[in-house]
């Protein structure tokens, strides 16, 4: 082989590698994501625990068992905050989603790890779940619009969205 063909193949194994490396972008922590729900009045985390019945209704709203039994959230007077993880395409989106009074008052992307569809994180796409409430069906009352090129991360959006109105109304219950 010359150097030419060799310089080729090392330069094709490059992008090969660059193309599969995970595209991580961390944008909140969730220290962060609390502290701009709640201000200084970030509460202790509390915990969901998930028994058989709360279970299924987690595994209907996801389309797969839920990956824990336990759920931290925090609360301060009628709002709650959940910071949740559902795989968008191959890898986990990490989300927090603020509840007030049953509705989501604030969704945010605090980690994204896919190389396509980070779009989801932008606030105009965001928006769409504010005011967004739990019907009896357990889908949002309000259509949320897709983005061309991220449907898998906006399913996930829409998946952890509903999640978090459940578990709010479920940790209201208790």
């Amino acid at each position: 082989m010359n150097k030419n063909m060799i310089a080729a193949a090392c330069a094709l194994l490059l992008l090969v590698m660059a193309g599969s490396a995970q595209a991580i972008q961390q944008y909140l922590t969730s220290e962060q994501f609390l502290t701009e729900a709640f201000g200084n009045e970030v509460s202790k985390p509390q915990a969901l625990w998930l028994n058989k019945e709360t279970a299924k209704q987690v595994e209907k709203i996801l389309g797969h068992a839920p990956h824990q039994t336990r759920q931290r959230y925090w609360r301060t007077g009628n709002s709650s905050a959940w910071i949740l993880e559902e795989i968008g395409k191959e890898e986990p989106i990490t989300a927090g989603f603020v509840v007030t009074d049953g509705r989501i008052a604030q969704a945010r992307i605090l980690t994204y790890r896919e190389s396509r569809g980070w779009e989801v994180r932008y606030p105009a796409f965001l928006k769409q779940f504010q005011g967004a409430q739990l019907q009896v069906d357990d889908h949002l009352n309000q259509p949320v619009d897709g983005i061309s090129g991220a449907t898998l991360s906006v399913n996930a959006m829409v998946r952890m969205a509903r999640l978090a109105l459940y578990f709010d109304r479920l940790s209201r219950a208790e």
